[in-house]
């Protein structure tokens, strides 16, 4: 009898443990798909159909756009535009630049937000480079495109209504598959944006 019950108790503790390591691993894309469908925590809601005709050209919002790049990422990533003058409900096409400063290809990936936080379901990017990885060449520079638009009920929204600046920001990150050494021209580069 005693040996059933010992039986059962280490089945049920390694049960759970299963079960928690599961939720663990399960925990952060639940958390991200969580937070991209609500808006949560400044998380832009990701739209594929757009119904452009509810767009208001009385009402606008100045977007400004920032880029960052993490530390160890050879390149130099910069919006093209700073701001914009954007109508509600419209879809506006943005653009970011990108330059890899090694002489190898190096693949990076994207983060975003939109500031501040609580119109994060209000902001729905529609196409974005942030969706996937990109790899540079040696070298190479490219142009990056993000379509969004601004939902027009930001508007009728009390918490909401007075914003009239957005700021869309992008962190790039070095994939972890790629741990090449910094080159000289893209701390010389560096260097000289500091000095100027």
């Amino acid at each position: 009898m005693e040996f059933k019950q010992n039986n059962s108790t280490a089945f049920f503790v390694v049960l759970v443990v299963f079960v928690m390591v599961g939720l663990s691993f399960a925990s952060v894309p639940l958390y991200d798909l969580f937070c991209r469908t609500t808006g949560f925590g400044g998380t832009p809601v990701i739209k594929k159909n757009v119904n452009e005709s509810k767009f208001s050209e009385e009402l606008t919002i100045k977007v400004l756009f920032n880029a960052d790049t993490a530390q160890g990422l050879e390149w130099n990533f910069s919006p093209v535009q700073r701001e914009m003058i954007v109508n509600l409900g419209e879809t506006t096409l943005a653009l970011y630049e990108a330059k890899n400063y090694s002489e190898n290809s190096v693949t990076g990936f994207a983060t975003f937000n939109v500031l501040p936080l609580k119109i994060g379901k209000y902001f729905s990017k529609i196409d974005c480079f942030c969706f996937e990885e990109q790899t540079l060449s040696g070298g190479e520079k490219v142009e990056m495109p993000v379509s969004f638009y601004i939902d027009p009920k930001i508007a009728e929204d009390p918490n909401t209504i007075e914003i009239r600046t957005i700021t869309l920001s992008y962190t790039f990150f070095v994939n972890e598959d790629n741990n090449d050494k910094i080159s000289e021209t893209y701390i010389e580069e560096k260097q000289e944006n500091i000095n100027n």
